[in-house]
């Protein structure tokens, strides 16, 4: 399954609550705001930090690009996707979960 996360954790519990409830292996791209969850050196990178080791965890690099953050800011083991990467995800993965 894809879960889609585009909330930003500081605004709104829906990344928790996806990394609650998303089975192990489960893929997560973060989008629109979401993207900030993936900010290394904030209150909120240990919870993506603890996710890389259970899930696939991507982000989408044009929402990146719109907030201003910048590639070498996102956390270790987060993979930056461009829309076709997350046509190629959605594809792959079928099911799909969106977390707002």
């Amino acid at each position: 399954m894809l879960h889609t996360v585009n909330k930003s954790p500081f605004e709104r519990n829906s990344l928790d609550t996806c990394l609650r409830l998303a089975k192990k292996g489960s893929a997560i791209l973060l989008i629109e705001d979401g993207v900030i969850g993936a900010v290394k050196g904030t209150v909120q990178s240990a919870k993506i930090e603890g996710a890389v080791k259970d899930h696939p965890v991507f982000v989408l690099g044009p929402d990146l690009k719109a907030r201003g953050l910048a590639e070498d800011q996102v956390i270790d083991g987060v993979k930056v996707v461009d829309y076709a990467g997350f046509v190629d995800l959605a594809e792959e993965h079928g099911t799909h979960s969106a977390w707002l």
